[in-house]
């Protein structure tokens, strides 16, 4: 059985055509989740190759230790993407990686997992840590934050126009009772926007961001994507999944500045470049959006390491 029954994995056959170059290579699955795109690449690769899983996810160790027990090519790294320019300098394996493969994002096992506290569908304690064995909760966080530093998370990281409310309506409800579960903190948003008035549930801005902060996600993904220079290998190869256009902007301009010359006086390109774009954005193909609804604002780019 594989190990990734419980959630359908979103492009994995691109992914894998995206950073499969040399099949007896170095490769990265820096979002190794319950293993659906891992085991794509190992059944890709060649027997002299290895890949390394990333996950801070505690759920992930399960899936992740089974197919490191039936396959000798993988290892699993209990630790967030950022930590790999370390864990690679250790080894020795710095400029020696041939692709790697992020998948950004909430997995479908923790969305449908009430008590990770990710979901605004299901009622559960108020956590969204994706490691949960240290830094603070959104609960705990959302109970002692000033007002208006909630009200620029909301605006930053979720895009919500009405976070200046929001963040009223949350710190009224502490003032009354301490925010605890999901239910506590979609009402605070329900008191401000009512449902019905768009397709996009009017929590969802506010969750998106407030994991986003209490994860440190896209601060995470700037430093991982800067790393990618320093662990390719020259014709190595990153691939990006996102799910929203915060994540897949700072990605578009991340390789956009690194593939693009700089200029003289004159306007003329002087150095060499770090990067090459590979093809436009890739999006799921509509009987994957079929099967995987959540595949529907997947986007993938990919970039090449080329000096």
């Amino acid at each position: 059985m594989s190990l990734a029954t419980e959630h359908i994995t979103v492009l994995r056959e691109e992914a894998v055509e995206a950073v499969v170059g040399d099949p007896d290579g170095v490769y990265v699955d820096a979002t190794f989740g319950r293993g659906g795109h891992s085991e794509a690449l190992l059944s890709r690769l060649g027997p002299r190759a290895r890949l390394f899983g990333f996950d801070r996810d505690q759920t992930a160790t399960q899936s992740a230790m089974a197919l490191a027990e039936r396959d000798s090519r993988f290892r699993f790294v209990p630790q967030d993407f950022a930590a790999m320019q370390a864990f690679f300098s250790e080894r020795g394996l710095l400029g020696q990686i041939d692709g790697i493969l992020f998948d950004l994002g909430v997995s479908s096992p923790q969305l449908d997992r009430a008590e990770r506290g990710f979901s605004f569908q299901k009622n559960g304690p108020l956590d969204m840590r994706m490691d949960q064995r240290s830094g603070l909760t959104a609960a705990e966080w959302l109970n002692t934050a000033e007002e208006k530093a909630i009200a620029d998370v909301l605006y930053q990281l979720g895009e919500e126009r009405r976070s200046h409310a929001i963040a009223r309506a949350i710190v009224e409800k502490r003032n009354e009772t301490p925010l605890a579960t999901t239910q506590d903190l979609v009402d605070c948003v329900c008191s401000v926007i009512a449902q019905g008035r768009e397709k996009k549930h009017p929590a969802t801005r506010t969750f998106q961001a407030v994991r986003l902060y209490i994860n440190q996600e896209l601060e995470q993904l700037r430093s991982a994507l800067t790393q990618t220079l320093t662990l390719l290998k020259p014709s190595g190869r990153f691939a990006v999944i996102s799910f929203h256009s915060l994540e897949d902007r700072i990605v578009k301009q991340f390789i956009r500045e690194h593939s693009t010359a700089e200029k003289d006086f004159f306007g003329n390109p002087v150095g060499p470049t770090a990067l090459q774009r590979l093809g436009g954005p890739i999006r799921a193909s509509r009987d994957q959006i079929v099967a995987n609804p959540r595949a529907r604002s997947a986007i993938m780019r990919i970039a090449q390491r080329v000096a």
